[in-house]
C-alpha cells in the first residue's frame, strides 16, 4: 500500500498510467466490453465501478488540454437510449478533479471500437451500466 494513492489502483494500473505519454488513451471499459478483442494491453479491475475508478485515477492523471474532447463515451446505437445518470456520475468526478475539462463527447459505436483498438490500454471493470465505457486522453503533467 502507498499513502495518498487509492487502493482501487492496482500496481499494474499504476505502472500503465505512469508509462502513458501525452496523447495516449486509456479505455475504462464496462463488464460487457470486448476488451480482449480490441485491447493490445488489457488490465482487470473486476468488481470496480467506472466512476469509482475515475475518482482514483484523476488525482494522478492530467487530462489532455490540447484537444476538444479529452473524455469520450460511446453514443447510443439508434433505437437505444442513454441513462443520463451514467454520464452525470462521471462528470461529477471529473468536475471534482479537473473542472475545466470540456463536456464529455459521444462517438459512434464502431468509431469507439477503433479508438479502443488504438488505445494504450483497456481496463476491464465490473461496471454494468449500459454505454458505460469511457476513453481518457492523457495530457501533459504541469511542472512545479
Amino acid at each position: 500500500m502507498l499513502k495518498g494513492i487509492s487502493p482501487l489502483l492496482s500496481p499494474e494500473l499504476l505502472a500503465v498510467l505512469a508509462r502513458m505519454g501525452h496523447g495516449d488513451e486509456i479505455v475504462l471499459a464496462d463488464a460487457h466490453f470486448p476488451g480482449e478483442t480490441f485491447g493490445q494491453r488489457v488490465l482487470r479491475a473486476d468488481g470496480l465501478r467506472i466512476a469509482d475508478l475515475l475518482d482514483a485515477i484523476l488525482p494522478l492523471f492530467e487530462l489532455d488540454s490540447y484537444v476538444d474532447a479529452p473524455v469520450v463515451m460511446m453514443a447510443a446505437v439508434p433505437g437505444d437510449t442513454l441513462d443520463p445518470a451514467v454520464e452525470q456520475a462521471y462528470r461529477a468526478v471529473i468536475d471534482r478533479h479537473a473542472p475545466a475539462t470540456p463536456p464529455i463527447a459521444r462517438i459512434e459505436r464502431f468509431t469507439f471500437y477503433e479508438r479502443a483498438r488504438a488505445a494504450f490500454a483497456v481496463v476491464m471493470t465490473g461496471e454494468t451500466a449500459k454505454y458505460g465505457n469511457v476513453i481518457l486522453k492523457k495530457g501533459v503533467t504541469p511542472s512545479g
